[in-house]
């Protein structure tokens, strides 16, 4: 048994209101520069929909991912290195950019700049691409809450599979959001793709990168992530994906579109896994058993076993303290109630979700029932507006049996905390009927429900002997380059095309420091200029306040 650590991630759909906060911010962070305008590290994509490149799911088309052959070995769907070599300087399984969206601006200099007349001055669409005038005909959202369902719905490649009639009326229809990031797979197919070997896992941690130095514009990363999560840069002619912000995780913060879900859906946190035995749960036979075999691999961090391992591999007392207390592992093996998304594609993904229950309680109360009796709530199951085949396709290869067990267990919460908040005695069988004890039902309760922040993410900094490596300013980033993301003025189409501008640029550090300390988060060393403006609330600086006033009862002027 080898024991390694992986940072991880679980998202509580039922929470999610689609709000692209995530997306927003993560935009600003990451990608606000030239030849990243199309580029998205987290999206949120309505379902049904097409999802964003469109219909990136549809693996016979894009050849993402792993199979497993008929020996039992996993190999690449894109193809081995002599394919890929022969194809090398043409590479044509990834999307386009009419499958993304080509970026566009609108031309308010027309606005700003006509003169007087009678008719109304219009701002057209620019391309960021080329600046000409162009017709907007998709986006990362276009299919967003439904819209345009009847032409886009048909199109998804999940509702093709189930091959199930999908009624399209909006008062009939069923829809909810699926928040996705880079999935930092156990497994990742991308770093395989690579002929530059630029992608890499890190060891310590398992947050998968793009080494910007190695990069050389091959682009079979893009076609070998069967999630469609690596994006090229064609200012640059390097790939680029999601860091997991690593930059704050390594001081103990959470992502940025974590830190900042308005729905507080997504938990953080670290796990233990078996490396010796990924290949083996990456290439079971049956698709449907990939859920559980990759449940088999995460290890109980409470284990006298996995401990010692983990110290043996040179993992710290503190990561050891971390992974205990960590949310995810308790999602997925202990309450059993996350899943990952597309299984069958045996990267091994490690961002899992708690399936949305859709409003299963008011469906029943429409009829004249109670809506959170657990027999109740068990019939609704099946006829729930977001079918549980549909879930199945996305969560575990089609095994509709671990879907409705998810369910199960997030509709017996429902009815045994009502009867807590009811000031009634508790039920002790409904616990029972899904295979949990009442205490751990109230603890699944109080982390999908109640959690503090220091609950859902729980984040073991990085090595104090390492502290020199992390990156301390947006500069340092390894996506940066002409003076780093966020530090630019405008172009003429809102491209990032002038020179660096002076920012005040906080460190994570003095974040850290400004979240988990009473004291003024500054830098002594190199101390700056605070005012109302920049303050953080905390301690009183030197000349942000007048004196006191003398006490001496003279008239104050």
């Amino acid at each position: 048994m080898k024991v390694m650590a992986q940072m991880a991630m679980v998202m509580n759909l039922d929470k999610c209101i689609g709000c692209h906060t995530c997306s927003v911010t993560c935009k600003q962070t990451w990608t606000n520069r030239s030849g990243t305008e199309y580029v998205w590290f987290n999206n949120v994509e309505t379902r049904p929909g097409q999802g964003y490149p469109r219909t990136y799911e549809d693996q016979d088309k894009w050849r993402g991912g792993w199979y497993r052959d008929k020996k039992g070995r996993v190999r690449l769907r894109d193809g081995g290195r002599l394919h890929k070599l022969s194809r090398i300087f043409s590479n044509p399984k990834m999307p386009a950019i009419d499958d993304y969206y080509e970026p566009w601006t609108y031309d308010y200099e027309t606005l700003t700049n006509a003169p007087a007349g009678e008719n109304i001055p219009v701002a057209r669409p620019r391309s960021l691409l080329s600046g000409e005038p162009m017709k907007v005909e998709w986006s990362a959202n276009w299919d967003d809450n439904l819209a345009g369902s009847p032409e886009i719905v048909p199109d998804d490649p999940i509702l093709v599979k189930i091959n199930e009639q999908v009624k399209t009326s909006l008062e009939e229809t069923f829809m909810f959001y699926l928040p996705r990031i880079c999935e930092h797979c156990l497994n990742p197919s991308c770093v395989a793709s690579c002929p530059s070997g630029a992608i890499y896992k890190r060891a310590e941690d398992g947050i998968v990168l793009v080494d910007q130095d190695r990069c050389r514009g091959w682009r079979m990363c893009i076609s070998g992530c069967p999630y469609k999560k690596v994006y090229f840069n064609h200012k640059t002619g390097k790939a680029e994906k999601c860091t997991f912000c690593y930059p704050r995780v390594e001081v103990g913060l959470p992502t940025v579109c974590a830190e900042t879900c308005v729905g507080r859906l997504r938990y953080i946190g670290l796990v233990f896994y078996d490396a010796d035995r990924v290949l083996e749960a990456a290439a079971v036979e049956n698709d449907q058993d990939l859920y559980e075999a990759q449940r088999g691999i995460l290890l109980d961090p409470n284990d006298p076993e996995v401990i010692a391992g983990a110290r043996a591999e040179g993992i710290s007392d503190e990561w050891i303290a971390g992974a205990q207390r960590s949310p995810i592992y308790s999602l997925i093996n202990v309450y059993k109630v996350a899943l990952p998304l597309h299984p069958e594609y045996r990267t091994m993904p490690m961002v899992w979700y708690v399936p949305p229950l859709s409003p299963v309680v008011d469906a029943v109360s429409r009829d004249g029932h109670d809506g959170e009796e657990l027999g109740n709530l068990f019939g609704a199951l099946e006829a729930l507006r977001i079918p549980i085949r549909y879930l199945a396709e996305l969560f575990t290869a089609g095994d509709v049996a671990a879907v409705e067990a998810v369910l199960r267990r997030l509709a017996a919460m429902r009815s045994y905390m009502r009867d807590i908040n009811l000031g009634r005695d508790t039920q002790p069988h409904i616990p029972q009927s899904v295979g949990m004890t009442e205490e751990q039902i109230y603890e699944m309760y109080r982390l999908l429900a109640l959690a503090k922040y220091e609950e859902r993410y729980v984040i073991p900094t990085a090595y104090a002997t390492e502290g020199h490596q992390l990156e301390e300013s947006a500069t340092d980033c390894s996506l940066s380059f002409a003076g780093g993301p966020g530090m630019y003025e405008s172009g003429p189409f809102g491209e990032s095309s002038g020179g660096p501008v002076p920012v005040a640029v906080e460190t994570f550090h003095a974040l850290a420091e400004r979240q988990t300390t009473e004291g003024l988060a500054v830098n002594e060393r190199e101390p700056s200029r605070v005012n109302l403006l920049n303050w953080d609330g905390k301690g009183a600086p030197t000349g942000l306040f007048p004196n006191a006033w003398p006490d001496d009862g003279e008239e104050r002027r």
